[in-house]
């Protein structure tokens, strides 16, 4: 589906996300007679989203559905009419929400999509206000056997044949590094940092299908097998190989970051260095509609998730809980435990209009 997508024009974009978002509507529960959004919005109530049409957009990892639902369930409760998210590679999610032909994003990482914020546009095209989830990791990271055994805990440390060796997966000798698939941002990261870290001729950045591969590597571990990958935060992994129990992340010897981050100072408040800047996760919307609609931009401002609480639904859906309907009651669960929020959330997304 994406090659598709990425030969396609604007029009032609915009016509398929509305074809799919009619034919999807049913399956994720967001529908105007769903039962929950019935026994939000009163018949006649004046709301500021009424006869207006939003189209999410987010990557393919079923990791960013719970964010996004969420965001989707609470324009509904303005009075929107919220079609189900059309899914791209991030440069193109940052593009089509420039351009018009999508609504929003609710997974954009700064600095980490930089490059592509700045690409589509940036603050002229894309309005990107108020922090969505806050703090979120990435390094690289080994198995804490290894590490302990052989006292690795700088990556530059691989520069040894015979530390690399150890986590070789195709006999070339080589330590093979499970790095993020191309079009995330983060592998344009591991590629320059395998450069400067003097790591080109000991390790191999293996690149695919990062959830394939991290399966593979989870299984690597589970027979007593040396692993090394690129790991953020929050995704499922991070409690099941929990940093500091099974794994460790590893430290970088200098900051270095390509293109549009060169020169960040990469070092963490506690000293350490993993390579990568901690990253604030924004709801990112197209700057002409934000302005026509106060309400969902005041939303997007104001909307909070702990980086925890997608964690937990992350280790959900690893355990199997992956189905549209599962993504839906988790939402509607988080909801429910958090309605002083949420409705805090509505409450101030409507005074914006009125103020307007």
């Amino acid at each position: 589906m994406m090659k598709t997508m990425q030969s396609m024009t604007s029009p032609q974009l915009a016509k398929r996300q509305w074809l799919l978002a009619a034919a999807a509507t049913a399956v994720l529960g967001l529908g105007p007679t769903s039962s929950w959004a019935a026994s939000q919005n009163s018949p006649g109530a004046a709301l500021p989203g009424k006869g207006i049409t939003v189209l999410p957009v987010k990557s393919a990892l079923a990791e960013e559905n719970f964010q996004t639902l969420l965001v989707m369930k609470a324009l509904q409760q303005l009075g929107y009419t919220v079609k189900p998210w059309e899914e791209l590679d991030y440069p193109l999610i940052h593009l089509a929400v420039a351009n018009g032909d999508a609504t929003f994003m609710a997974n954009h990482w700064n600095p980490h999509h930089a490059e592509f914020y700045k690409q589509a546009g940036g603050d002229a095209k894309l309005s990107r206000k108020g922090v969505y989830s806050a703090g979120a990791a990435q390094g690289y990271v080994i198995d804490k056997k290894t590490a302990d055994a052989y006292k690795i805990t700088h990556i530059d440390q691989l520069k040894d044949p015979k530390l690399a060796a150890l986590f070789d997966m195709n006999g070339d000798g080589k330590a093979d590094l499970i790095g993020p698939n191309a079009g995330w941002g983060g592998e344009a990261v591991v590629a320059h940092q395998i450069n400067a870290f003097g790591l080109k001729n000991t390790v191999t950045y293996t690149q695919g299908n990062y959830p394939a591969l991290i399966a593979d590597t989870l299984s690597r571990f589970n027979a007593g097998k040396p692993v090394l990958y690129y790991a953020w935060t929050p995704y499922w992994l991070s409690n099941v190989l929990r940093p500091g129990h099974e794994v460790v992340w590893l430290q970088v010897p200098f900051s270095s970051m390509p293109g549009v981050q060169a020169g960040t100072d990469t070092k963490l408040p506690n000293g350490r260095n993993y390579g990568f800047p901690l990253n604030n996760e924004y709801i990112v919307a197209n700057k002409v509609w934000v302005e026509k609609n106060p309400a969902a931009g005041k939303l997007f401002e104001i909307m909070q998730l702990p980086l925890n609480d997608i964690s937990q639904q992350n280790r959900l859906l690893n355990d199997g809980e992956s189905k549209p309907a599962d993504i839906n009651r988790h939402v509607d669960s988080w909801i429910k435990a958090h309605q002083k929020t949420f409705d805090g959330w509505i409450t101030q997304a409507k005074a914006a209009a009125q103020k307007s």
